[in-house]
């Protein structure tokens, strides 16, 4: 694993020699923000050793090297799933390459259903921790010591540090973040409404089927980590509506402006984190 790390992340860099300082994964829907990124070198994932295409509507498939607000950063527009079939080792495979590649901070986005009946669909959530509901994580089998140690602490899941500048960003941008703890859950099904109570009990104010895989392994690199939860339905049972992946492309798209103005601003800032 280490020496396919050290193979792909040397192909990227044949491509576009660079060494980021913050990694940005994009989840449904909200690709757009690529057109913020300066000097763009487009890279698709099919094109990259190692990395698998995305399958799922609302998920390009590139990694795009450039500067947002002259900040060095690498973005994945869309990710692979544990739902698709793929083991969690390849889901996190290109959040090990995006650390070798040297980023010190990820920012991980998704969509996602919301329980918290104080959300509704269009808004921003900052995630502050998270439920792993998915029964895998990504470093079950034998550690890879120069990745992280055996026995990651996971208190700061989501670093302080970045949440700050995030909110800070928010208010800004006069953007209203809510806070909130994200449940992954392996899907692809969207939950019942008995599951969606299930997971208001255990804590979880939103649902989705990312993002904690990257966490962990983030985590373990030692990389700090952001989230943000795009609200683009309300979990099932909350409103007694169907949901539809149509419906939540189109709410990822509305809520696209704000959106891009937030990760701009947060991604300034942590430039100019010592």
């Amino acid at each position: 694993m280490y020496e396919k790390l050290g193979r792909t992340a040397k192909h990227i860099q044949e491509i576009r020699k660079v060494t980021p300082k913050v990694g940005l994964i994009l989840g449904s829907g909200l690709g757009a923000f690529t057109e913020r990124i300066e000097d763009p070198t487009i890279i698709p994932y099919a094109d990259i050793p190692n990395f698998y295409d995305c399958t799922v509507e609302g998920h390009t498939g590139r990694l795009i090297l450039g500067k947002v607000k002259g900040v060095e950063t690498a973005v994945l527009q869309g990710r692979i799933h544990a739902y698709e079939g793929h083991p969690m080792e390849d889901l996190v495979f290109p959040t090990r390459v995006l650390a070798t590649l040297g980023i010190e901070t990820l920012i991980l986005t998704n969509a996602a259903g919301g329980i918290n009946k104080a959300f509704k669909p269009g808004d921003l959530v900052l995630i502050e921790d998270h439920i792993n509901l998915m029964a895998k994580n990504p470093l079950i089998g034998p550690n890879i010591n120069e990745l992280g140690p055996r026995f990651p602490d996971m208190t700061h899941a989501y670093n302080p540090e970045v949440r700050e500048i995030l909110e800070q960003s928010g208010k800004e941008n006069g953007l209203d973040l809510h806070k909130g703890v994200y449940a992954g859950v392996l899907g692809p099904t969207y939950e019942t409404p008995a599951e969606v109570k299930m997971l208001g009990i255990c804590g979880a104010d939103m649902v989705g089927m990312s993002t904690v895989p990257e966490s962990i392994a983030a985590n373990h690199l030692g990389i700090k980590v952001a989230g943000i939860s795009c609200i683009t339905n309300m979990a099932a049972g909350i409103q007694g509506k169907k949901l539809s992946h149509d419906d939540i492309k189109e709410q990822a798209v509305r809520v696209m402006n704000d959106f891009s103005n937030l990760l701009e601003t947060t991604i300034e800032k942590i430039g100019g984190m010592k």
